[in-house]
């Protein structure tokens, strides 16, 4: 027998598990404004709608007003994702160029950083120098470690200011459309609206859960309290000032 048979019978038969597990996009560039749209869109409009309500003003005027509040909260929510996270972007953008400057001027001293931020993590620090000398030789790949490093941030993956009011703006305007669907629908009543709304409410909890591997009865739970108490709170408000004015 040869010494490559040998080897053959030898071998596992089964082939060796690769870890090529992922991880979920964290960097907030559609979710946070998506999450934040929808629940603002259900608090702000079904509050908005039953402090109108509490007014005892007419079915139209209500309505009225809820389509009112879901067209001025979507373009707003979408106007300051859109200027948040732009001068965010800027920032992060000035900061590279900084970083840019320094390794074109100071190359050497920029590389003697990183070996010393290797070797404060516990890397042997001739290794240390060694693998900065080699990451140094690209100034792009330099730039990319240093901002990963320094300023925590991804260069060719920074959040998009479009995609972040993209998103703010459809899901605001689809959680503000909860409140308002039963009277479109031909409802006359308040208290299907509020009941729908409730209902988005918890499912957008159970929703964000998902995401953030929370319980998701919990979540849903707290994101309910938390509308119906604002839309109680603005009732009463509304009922008060209705009666005032009146």
């Amino acid at each position: 027998m040869s010494v490559t048979d040998v080897m053959d019978a030898s071998a596992p038969t089964h082939i060796a598990h690769r870890d090529n597990h992922t991880h979920r996009d964290v960097n907030g560039g559609w979710l946070r404004p998506a999450v934040f749209g929808a629940m603002d869109g259900l608090v702000s409009n079904l509050a908005l709608m039953t402090g109108v309500a509490g007014g005892s003003v007419s079915q139209q005027t209500l309505v009225i007003t809820g389509l009112a509040g879901l067209a001025a909260g979507a373009f707003s929510m979408a106007a300051g994702e859109y200027t948040s996270v732009a001068s965010q972007r800027e920032l992060v953008q000035a900061e590279l160029d900084v970083e840019r400057r320094e390794l074109r001027k100071h190359p050497k001293d920029e590389q003697a950083e990183l070996a010393a931020l290797y070797a404060s993590r516990g890397v042997e620090p001739a290794l240390a120098r060694e693998v900065a000398a080699q990451l140094s030789k690209d100034p792009e790949q330099a730039l990319e470690i240093h901002a990963r490093e320094e300023l925590g941030v991804d260069p060719s993956d920074l959040p998009s200011p479009l995609v972040a009011a993209g998103s703010s703006f459809g899901s605001f305007a689809l959680g503000a459309l909860l409140p308002v669907l039963p009277y479109l629908l031909g409802a006359s009543a308040l208290w299907p609206a509020v009941v729908l709304a409730l209902l988005g409410l918890f499912g957008c909890g159970a929703v964000v859960a998902r995401v953030t591997a929370r319980s998701w009865w919990y979540s849903g739970l707290r994101q309910l309290a938390l509308g119906g108490a604002a839309a109680g709170v603005t009732y009463v408000l509304g009922a008060l000032f209705g009666t005032a004015v009146g």
